[in-house]
């Protein structure tokens, strides 16, 4: 689960790039559940009084701070890089990456995650 601050930002991004809709019918204002196949991605509002002190970025400034990345399972790493750049997503690419085989990028509030080849 990721607690995010613009709740329909997030859903909506997460949304388009998981290819995706919440599956959730109760609380939808502040809670989206995803099943991406085998596995269960959640986004859930913060609360409103926390939120107002939270300051985004636009274009957002990665969270490198940040204790927690996602990864996310992909068959093609390069033609997914390319869906996600077009989308407008911004990408980093670590010198320690293999961009075959994973890159970072980064969500709407500054959260990095991965995508990385899918190797099972």
């Amino acid at each position: 689960m990721l607690f995010v601050k613009d709740f329909v930002r997030m859903r909506d991004f997460y949304g388009s790039m998981l290819g995706v809709k919440p599956v959730n019918t109760e609380w939808t204002d502040r809670w989206a559940l995803f099943d991406i196949g085998g596995a269960e991605f959640a986004l859930h509002a913060i609360p409103q009084e926390y939120a107002r002190s939270i300051q985004l970025s636009s274009p957002p400034k990665p969270s490198e701070q940040n204790p927690v990345k996602l990864i996310f399972w992909v068959e093609d790493v390069p033609a997914e890089r390319a869906r996600l750049e077009a989308m407008g997503v911004p990408m980093l690419q670590r010198e320690w990456q293999n961009p075959c085989e994973s890159c970072d990028a980064v969500d709407p509030e500054g959260n990095v995650f991965q995508i990385a080849a899918n190797g099972r």
